[in-house]
């Protein structure tokens, strides 16, 4: 399979397994029928600790790996920006906005990507991009209108919280292609995230998390969902996504985020919810815009 096979492949799978993220998230804190189980910064103690525990392995063996003070340096800086603050931020928002907008917002992160790349690492883009990325904005920007089942019912703080996310997971990406390319995929991941177990560790025992597994009658369904969303939406997802970083543009990356907000609106479907015309428009024009920027694009720097 060529290279360009295999970032599409990772694309799409990628998109699928964030997409449902959201949803589990929620499923962490809450029952379907509204009963709380876990706050939000416990699911984000928990989802990184699962995940953390899972690559420890691979962690041990990637520490000879690291080059200099710089590596480290880098590597906490992904493990920051790429895991640890999203997770709580992303947890946070969905005490205030639903599953289904906080993945639609997570789009913001190609702008940002863009943004870093060419003011920090000179990152050029031609105009076919430009264009590609400007309609998958638009694209994006109709189906949150159209999608009148997710409401906002939170303060600002929680629409905040996802840009600043965003903005984090862009900041990550960049590093990730521009300074850490010496490092697999999983030897990146299992690294990163043996950074942030122990600050993980001590926020989830500090916000109560062995109580509530105690005392709370739906503990054992929401870790199951967790346990779901660490082992196959964090710690096998981030592996798949270095890969495709290190194959791949900054660009062609992040526009799975392009894609997320498509898997929000199925599931919210399956779930249930109603879809319109306009919403099938949207997600179209997001498609098209993805294909513009990165099959097109590539097309037109090779001429």
């Amino acid at each position: 399979m060529s290279k360009e096979s295999k970032a599409w492949m990772y694309l799409i799978v990628l998109s699928l397994i964030w997409g449902s993220s959201f949803i589990l998230m929620k499923r962490g804190m809450h029952t379907l029928s509204g009963d709380a189980i876990f706050s939000d910064a416990q699911v984000a103690s928990i989802r990184l600790v699962i995940a953390s525990l899972v690559l420890f392995p691979w962690a041990i063996k990637a520490i000879k790996r690291l080059k200099n003070i710089k590596s480290l340096l880098f590597l906490a800086i992904v493990g920051l920006c790429g895991n640890f603050l999203p997770a709580y931020l992303f947890t946070y928002a969905e005490t205030g906005v639903s599953s289904g907008l906080a993945g639609m917002m997570n789009s913001f992160t190609p702008i940002f990507a863009l943004t870093i790349g060419f003011l920090i690492f000179k990152e050029r883009l031609n105009k076919v991009q430009m264009l590609g990325v400007s309609i998958g904005v638009v694209g994006v920007v109709l189906l949150m209108v159209a999608s009148k089942n997710f409401e906002i019912i939170g303060e600002w703080s929680h629409i905040i919280a996802v840009v600043i996310a965003t903005l984090c997971y862009a900041i990550s990406v960049n590093t990730i292609k521009y300074k850490l390319p010496h490092l697999k995929s999983i030897e990146l991941a299992a690294l990163a995230f043996l950074l942030i177990l122990i600050p993980s560790a001590i926020i989830g025992l500090n916000s109560g998390v062995i109580e509530t597994i105690q005392n709370n009658e739906f503990a054992m369904e929401g870790l199951l969902y967790i346990a779901i969303l660490s082992v196959v939406g964090t710690a096998f997802a981030l592996i798949l996504f270095n890969k495709m970083i290190a194959i791949s543009s900054v660009l062609f990356a992040t526009s799975v985020t392009y894609l997320i907000p498509i898997v929000a609106v199925l599931i919210g479907l399956y779930f249930g919810e109603r879809i319109g015309w306009y919403q099938v428009f949207a997600m179209l024009l997001v498609l098209f815009g993805v294909f513009v920027a990165n099959y097109l694009g590539r097309k037109q720097n090779q001429l």
